[in-house]
């Protein structure tokens, strides 16, 4: 399930809250025979954490748990940065499992998030006897500003809140689980560069009914080694149209891309799914003060949308 962003969270004794992690989304299941982890988008993770796939071999055979990998640096603190980047260099690779799917072989998908959690909770000590790698995500006993207040405190994402009574509905997001963010953040698709050396900005969008959107151009927030793999990520996607359905704009402004500046673009399959950081949407639908932060090549571009404050 995927949560959906809201603005407010919702108080009362129909939701349970937790802490939401910066990390990549993973889930984690072992079979008869082995442990295997999935990325958000399906691709195979057991290679990349192998020292995760093995803590999760204490699992009982035919148990699936949906999760966040997160890593810590020196300090303790999460940081996606570490975890996209520099896991080498991290103090800690760690696996927060926050549901439960399947159990020895009986699928939970129907039963209410409430009962799913209760089960976790008791899978919870076997975990930590077994590895300091797998924890559980525990609920949090508070109100939304409360929460809110510790979550800003300690540095984390933003918090997510989960109806009790909510299935288990796969890639869906039908507001039973929503996200609210400390920062604003999200990941988009990129469709393009400005070249330099290697390229001076990235140009990202978001999909809406099956059409790539022009979000901005994003210059800040590269190292040599990011810009290094965001380049060489490009390498053999280079395409002669441009993929944003809403270039070129007819009204010159800090943000905007025309039909003159368009001529210095080079456009790409919108495939790579990057994490960029900003201070807000504009009245014209740009990003302000954008950052990059970071390649998700956990996140599938047809499922990146522009994520509105609705609620």
């Amino acid at each position: 399930m995927y949560p959906r962003l809201v603005q407010n969270l919702a108080d009362g004794n129909d939701w349970l809250f937790e802490v939401k992690f910066d990390g990549y989304r993973c889930l984690a299941g072992r079979d008869s025979s082995k442990v295997t982890l999935w990325s958000r988008k399906g691709n195979i993770f057991t290679a990349q954490f192998p020292l995760i796939a093995r803590a999760c071999e204490q699992l009982p055979p035919g148990t699936l748990l949906d999760g966040e990998i997160i890593a810590l640096d020196n300090s303790g603190r999460i940081s996606f940065n570490l975890l996209q980047h520099h896991r080498s260099q991290a103090q800690t690779l760690l696996f927060y499992a926050f549901d439960v799917i399947a159990h020895r072989g009986q699928s939970l998908i129907n039963v209410p998030l409430e009962k799913r959690r209760r089960l976790l909770n008791d899978m919870a000590a076997d975990l930590k006897n077994g590895s300091r790698l797998l924890s559980v995500s525990e609920t949090i006993d508070a109100s939304p500003a409360d929460l809110v207040r510790v979550v800003k405190e300690f540095g984390f994402e933003g918090v997510i809140a989960k109806r009790k009574d909510s299935l288990y509905e796969s890639r869906k997001r039908t507001g039973a689980w929503v996200k609210y963010k400390i920062h604003q953040g999200q990941e988009f698709v990129t469709g393009g560069y400005v070249p330099d050396h290697p390229f001076d900005s990235i140009i990202v969008g978001y999909y809406r009914d099956g059409q790539l959107y022009y979000a901005g151009k994003v210059r800040n927030g590269f190292v040599p080694r990011t810009r290094s793999e965001v380049f060489q990520s490009f390498k053999g996607l280079q395409v002669d149209a441009c993929p944003f359905v809403n270039l070129p704009e007819k009204k010159r402004t800090q943000w905007a891309l025309t039909r003159e500046e368009m001529k210095n673009c080079v456009w790409v399959k919108p495939q790579l799914v990057v994490q960029i950081e900003f201070t807000e949407w504009t009245s014209d639908g740009h990003l302000r003060h954008s950052k990059f932060a970071g390649l998700r090549d956990d996140k599938d571009a047809l499922q990146v949308v522009r994520e509105d404050q609705t609620v």
